[in-house]
């Protein structure tokens, strides 16, 4: 399989890195406005192509998916162009800024039988599996804290008077759709869609938000998420029941998971994983449902429904904590 990138930024980088491990797969084309720039980052990684086009990427009949690593904003349009001509696409979390826009784009792919999912690293790492085998040990579980809590490296040029993109609400961006959507994928993926949810959020000078909070009610738990891209933490997320606990070092990354039993013994569930390699999972399965689409069809339905039940739950929260200008 010959795919194609749009953004030439580390996360684009740790992709394709992380898709050396897929057999069959090849970086064939790289995509960037800036001519220089997408020519530079084609011979860095030993693309084919390049284009400053996206229509013309698109017309490429040699090309069969693409990865999307752009801002937010673009997300939608950059992968209608993509479907529409027939292309794969793997696109960065989140899939698109409102369910509306997800959904449709779900519907153009199934149409056209082409596979179009977001490049989420928990949904497609094993560690997932061990993480509800060990939950299913729990007992009864009444409370959960999901933390993702990560001080940007933007944030000094915020400081500075800057409007760095991750902060620019213009561009689709702030902690809850940078970071915050880990909470929520995590929370979705383990205990379903909630009955009510609470939610609360700060906002910055350029409109964007930079730390929340929300509350998933359950008729038998409360999960609980904080995300913040001002403040660093460093405790782990938890799970609790009548049986034991479990604590998560990353939800993002669903790594260094330890089950603690009643008496405060703790084991090791999964233990650290690279950044390509979580990558790498991703591509792989992104590889497998196209190749293999009967063989993985009930693994990517799940993908593609959580992905819109996460669409939804994400525009509950910004209604709730008073939507910032997209």
């Amino acid at each position: 399989m010959r795919y194609a990138t749009i953004g030439t930024s580390w996360i684009t980088e740790a992709y394709i890195d992380g898709a050396k491990s897929v057999p069959d797969t090849e970086i064939y084309a790289v995509y960037s406005r800036d001519a220089a720039k997408a020519e530079a980052f084609a011979k860095k990684h030993g693309a084919k192509m390049y284009f400053t086009s996206l229509e013309e990427m698109a017309a490429c009949k040699e090309i069969d998916g693409v990865y999307i690593a752009s801002p937010n904003s673009l997300h939608y349009e950059q992968s209608l162009i993509m479907l529409k001509a027939g292309k794969h696409v793997i696109c960065e979390k989140p899939l698109a800024i409102n369910p509306e826009e997800v959904e449709s784009l779900i519907e153009l792919a199934d149409k056209n039988n082409l596979v179009y999912m977001e490049a989420i690293m928990m949904l497609h790492t094993p560690a997932l599996r061990l993480l509800k085998e060990g939950i299913g040990k729990l007992g009864s579980i009444t409370t959960a804290h999901v933390d993702f809590c990560q001080l940007s490296s933007k944030y000094p040029a915020y400081l500075r008077g800057e409007t760095p993109n991750i902060f620019n609400p213009d561009l689709g961006t702030g902690c809850l759709m940078d970071i915050g959507v880990y909470n929520v994928h995590f929370a979705v993926e383990l205990f379903g869609m909630p009955d009510k949810i609470h939610a609360t959020a700060r906002f910055m000078k350029t409109g964007a938000d930079s730390h929340g909070t929300a509350i998933f009610e359950y008729p038998d738990k409360l999960v609980s998420l904080c995300y913040s891209k001002v403040a660093q933490s460093r405790t782990p997320s938890y799970i609790l029941g009548d049986e034991g606990s479990i604590e998560i070092e990353s939800v993002s990354k669903l790594t260094n998971i330890y089950a603690v039993d009643k008496n405060g013994e703790r084991s090791l569930i999964f233990g650290d994983s690279e950044k390509d390699v979580l990558m790498g999972n991703e591509a792989r399965s992104f590889y497998n449902y196209i190749t293999e689409p009967e063989k993985f069809k009930a693994e990517y339905e799940h993908t593609k429904q959580a992905s819109l039940n996460v669409s939804k739950v994400m525009k509950e929260i910004r209604s709730l904590i008073g939507e910032f200008k997209f």
